[in-house]
């Protein structure tokens, strides 16, 4: 597997994917290698975890570079190793896909998102993605989307059968969370919670925005999220949060850590204009908690009630769902048919069957 930054606990729903997908192949048989970035990963020789061999390869640290010098140094190794299948993983990566046929490589591509929706990304970066989408889709020889709605436009695009299978949830249970939560000064049920890295599709600015318009606020407002590099985004977020009483920016947190914060919201919040299938928003579902997310097509695909959503940019409504959110605490009932639903519908075995069906379908 390539095209992401590495595994384990490593920020990013693609490296979540990854890890969870990886894991589950390893039980039902297969032999995975998980081509990483050196730069994110804590050993710089390959290693082993959970069944799952590790491979870090050098790439620039370099955001406009990063990405596609990587996976053309993967790409590489693995014409070199010969896998039955290289499964590369969004499209910024899946430019690669035709020289890894040429390498004569049976490819697998999972479309993650339209990521040049991503306001992060000028023209010409956009272009050079929606490129890497159009050689993904033509050239792989197995197609997988994470949303129906990325199947259903590519299948239209370019006229060829995708695959959907989407993103899983594995819900972790906190152990101790008493401690994680005195560490930043939070009570159980006292604070709203978002999970997301501090990019500009994820706003949060909006978030902060909204909670200092809340009346008389009880909660404290929880952002959990880490930016691998400083932007003008991720300073003006710092700033807002050090203006407005009650906000507790944590970094990028993960296991124990993550499970406890996620198990203790009052409310779980995702105010994003870009998702694929939104990961943090299903666990937080997982854990049984009540959910406020944008409108926005990846969100709504999730299947909420419309009680649920907010028009995404709408900072008055947003904050006047959150007020409302809390006024009305949920039942145990409730939560604990959250958290089945989305155990019966995302979860990682199934996911992972699904998969390794594609992969065997392309070795008959």
């Amino acid at each position: 597997m390539l095209g992401l930054r590495g595994i384990p606990n490593v920020q990013g729903g693609v490296e979540r994917h990854v890890e969870m997908l990886s894991r589950e192949l390893t039980r039902l048989g297969w032999q995975v290698t998980v081509i990483g970035r050196r730069s994110y990963l804590p050993e710089r020789t390959a290693t082993s975890w959970n069944g799952v061999d590790v491979v870090p390869i050098w790439s620039p640290r370099k955001v406009a570079l990063e990405a596609a010098i990587h996976t053309l140094l993967g790409v590489l190794y693995s014409g070199l190793h010969r896998p039955d299948i290289l499964h590369i993983h969004a499209i910024g990566p899946s430019l690669m896909v035709p020289l890894a046929r040429l390498l004569g490589l049976k490819v697998v591509v999972t479309h993650h998102g339209f990521d040049y929706n991503r306001q992060k990304w000028g023209p010409a970066a956009k272009r050079i993605l929606k490129l890497g989408e159009a050689l993904g889709m033509r050239f792989a020889n197995g197609r997988i989307a994470i949303a129906g709605g990325i199947a259903e436009a590519m299948r239209a695009r370019y006229g060829v059968p995708v695959n959907f299978i989407p993103n899983g949830v594995a819900i972790d249970i906190a152990e101790d969370g008493g401690k994680v939560l005195e560490h930043s000064d939070l009570s159980p049920q006292g604070y709203i919670l978002t999970v997301a890295r501090l990019v500009p599709e994820k706003r949060q600015t909006d978030l902060i925005d909204a909670f200092a318009k809340l009346k008389n606020p009880v909660h404290k407002l929880v952002i959990v999220g880490g930016s691998e590099f400083e932007t003008s985004y991720s300073r003006q977020l710092a700033e807002k949060a050090r203006e407005v009483p009650g906000v507790v920016m944590t970094g990028f947190q993960t296991g124990n850590s993550l499970a406890a914060l996620f198990a203790n919201a009052a409310l779980f919040v995702l105010p994003s204009s870009h998702e694929g299938m939104p990961i943090a928003l299903l666990e937080a579902l997982g854990h049984g908690l009540p959910v406020l997310a944008s409108d926005i097509p990846a969100n709504l695909e999730v299947g909420l009630p419309m009680e649920d959503h907010f028009p995404l940019g709408d900072v008055d409504a947003l904050a006047a769902a959150i007020e409302r959110k809390l006024s009305a605490a949920s039942s145990p009932d409730e939560r604990r048919r959250k958290i089945q639903q989305i155990e019966d519908r995302y979860g990682w075995a199934s996911i992972a069957e699904r998969t390794a069906a594609v992969y065997s379908s392309l070795l008959a």
